[in-house]
């Protein structure tokens, strides 16, 4: 990973007027570049063999230059003309999984949000050790495949967007379905409602809910549309289906608004500072926009499954604020918060806490 000192030196020399935001054209692109625009910045979309053509569909969202790329690798090789052009990097999880997490931590390019935390998400055990000793629920491990005795589901490491994780109801099933090639968690198949948290932390303020040393903001939370199990239910027989050779998958398709029952938003924020704060005691912390991926059993208890540090795509129905954002920043999403934590702290001269 690229040491912080080399990064602060690098922002010594930038000019803090002129800023451009930069990522991947994918994931949760539109809206960081919309929100970047709102907050008055340039931006440049970086693309490696992506197309990029439905762009002139949003021309509030299109980012003023577009860098087609032969290879992440040029990334690399361009850096120091990324730099020169005071370039700050924000990471979604598309950025990420295509790149890497530790190709990605070695860019000398400053990025938004702290490397180190991109390790702890990416291994299922790291993660579930710092939600764990936050002294949040998450669903129980079951460390051998041959004790499965009751509905399991397997995820695999990494941001995939659900692609490949399946749900085992005992032995025979796990063999059926596992890939051996890649890590994996077997985690216990909690019944109850799935709700992602849009949350943001900023170590710049004060102001609102008082966390760690900062404040914390939800902003929105969605629930996610997943090809195929949302509709193979209706089917039935699930074993039955599986000796024709449908499987259910959890891939990603889309993202719904929600609204949280609202005497549930106490327990939200007490697991969202409970991590926050162990996140700065274990690795240096976790800021920006983060979303806490839980469930919510019919006696109203959370169980934490998964930790997303950086914007996630749950958040691009409320490119125009939410039911919780309009009652902070009005109007604004989480791509336009992101930016401006970026503005205040150019502003401020303190761009070396957020950029590393």
């Amino acid at each position: 990973m690229v040491p912080k000192e080399r990064i602060d030196a690098v922002l010594a020399e930038y000019d803090r007027d002129d800023i451009v935001i930069a990522t991947l054209t994918s994931h949760s692109s539109l809206q960081i570049f919309h929100g970047a625009r709102k907050m008055g910045f340039k931006t440049i979309g970086f693309t490696v063999n992506h197309d990029t053509r439905y762009y002139d569909a949003f021309p509030l969202a299109k980012p003023d230059e577009l860098v087609r790329l032969q290879d992440f690798d040029e990334i690399f090789d361009r850096a120091g003309e990324f730099v020169d052009r005071n370039v700050v990097l924000i990471p979604h999880g598309s950025f990420v999984e295509y790149m890497g997490a530790k190709r990605f931590q070695s860019l000398e390019i400053p990025v938004y949000g702290n490397r180190s935390v991109l390790q702890w998400e990416s291994d299922r055990d790291m993660e579930r050790d710092w939600i764990t000793s936050a002294g949040v629920a998450m669903p129980n491990i079951i460390d051998d495949a041959r004790d499965i005795d009751k509905p399991v589901l397997i995820k695999y490491h990494g941001a995939k967007g659900g692609r490949g994780f399946f749900i085992a109801k005992d032995y025979p099933e796990f063999k059926l379905g596992i890939d051996h090639t890649q890590p994996y968690t077997i985690q216990e198949y909690v019944l109850g409602t799935r709700y992602y948290l849009h949350f943001f932390y900023s170590p710049l303020s004060t102001e609102g809910y008082h966390a760690h040393e900062g404040s914390m903001e939800l902003l929105s939370i969605d629930r996610r549309d997943e090809s195929n199990i949302d509709e193979m239910y209706k089917l039935g027989a699930q074993e039955e289906l599986k000796r024709h050779g449908l499987f259910p998958s959890f891939v990603v398709t889309g993202n719904v608004p929600v609204v949280l029952r609202e005497s549930l938003l106490p327990k939200a924020f007490d697991m969202a500072e409970k991590i926050v704060k162990r996140s700065y005691e274990l690795f240096g912390g976790i800021w920006g926009p983060f979303c806490l991926e839980s469930i919510v059993t019919d006696k109203l208890d959370f169980k934490v499954f998964e930790i997303s540090s950086r914007i996630v795509a749950g958040t691009n129905p409320f490119i125009s604020g939410s039911p919780y954002a309009d009652m902070i920043h009005p109007g604004l999403s989480t791509g336009a918060r992101l930016a401006l934590e970026i503005r205040k702290a150019a502003d401020e001269d303190r761009l070396g806490e957020i950029l590393t």
